[in-house]
């Protein structure tokens, strides 16, 4: 049986206090279920901004997406965690990534590891939070029993072993990336590839795991070539079409609508997030899919 759509909005730096606590009320009154804040030098430090998120509204939950889990360390993380886990009353969702913006562990003196170090350095994470959540002696306790359910992000094959054997959502990403951030978007042949090794590693769990995608752009009827040109470097390589890649959506917000639907039965795609540039955009997806 399909789980239930939930939809996610990822805000990034705002001016001021009185601009985030508007975004953030804007996201709830929109529909949106989820907030969620990333995690990028020169943006808002995540855990005071969802902090303040959850304190600004009534029911939505709120994320980080995704942490850059190399510039923590994993016992220090778990009381953070359960901390803001406290002070929101059991809202927060806890997301990780493996990094992947060289320039960003440049810039805060940390040495940059090797992908797969990066990817071991999230399943270390990983464990260590379950294992401090589970443990009855753990301060803070955490509110939801277990801690925070943890969203762990990827699209390479040994991140999504490791997100199979930890998450309760795997969010993928939809692209690949370089050591300069550079993202290249994916088909949805690839995804289905992916979504399959995925589902088969999950075993048992497949049924009961999330599965997120982030939308990176919509593009309605009237959309011009100065709008497509936008997202031509990141199309996977000889392939044109926006529509034949898995995080771009095309046509009337009936059509995007029905596009998400067949995600969902295909490959279980129930949690979509989108960037806070369309989250006015994607609104009107939202009624239609409830």
């Amino acid at each position: 049986m399909a789980m239930d759509f939930r939809f996610g909005v990822t805000m990034r730096s705002v001016r001021s206090r009185a601009e985030w606590i508007a975004q953030c009320r804007r996201a709830e009154a929109l529909g949106y279920d989820v907030i969620g804040v990333p995690d990028h030098l020169g943006t808002m430090a995540p855990f005071p901004a969802v902090v303040l998120a959850a304190e600004a509204t009534d029911r939505v939950r709120v994320s980080t997406v995704v942490l850059n889990t190399p510039f923590y360390n994993p016992t220090l993380l778990a009381r953070e965690a359960a901390t803001v886990d406290r002070l929101t009353d059991g809202r927060i969702e806890l997301g990780l990534g493996a990094g992947y913006v060289k320039a960003e562990f440049d810039e805060a003196g940390i040495e940059f590891p090797s992908a797969r170090q990066r990817v071991d350095r999230v399943a270390e994470t990983a464990a260590t939070l379950r294992r401090r959540f589970a443990d009855p002696d753990h301060r803070p306790r955490t509110v939801q029993p277990g801690g925070p359910p943890l969203l762990i992000a990827g699209w390479g094959d040994r991140m999504l072993d490791v997100a199979a054997r930890y998450a309760d959502i795997v969010a993928l990403t939809g692209a690949s990336t370089d050591d300069s951030g550079h993202l290249t978007l994916a088909t949805e042949t690839d995804a289905a590839r992916r979504i399959a090794r995925l589902r088969g590693a999950l075993g048992e769990r497949a049924d009961t795991v999330e599965i997120n995608i982030l939308v990176q752009a919509l593009f309605g009827p009237g959309a011009g070539d100065e709008q497509l040109d936008q997202v031509r470097p990141h199309l996977a390589r000889g392939v044109d079409r926006p529509e034949d890649h898995l995080s771009l959506l095309v046509g009337t917000p009936r059509d995007m609508a029905d596009r998400l639907r067949t995600l969902r039965a295909e490959y279980g795609i129930n949690y979509v997030t989108v960037l806070d540039n369309n989250m006015d955009a994607f609104a009107p997806l939202i009624a239609l899919l409830r």
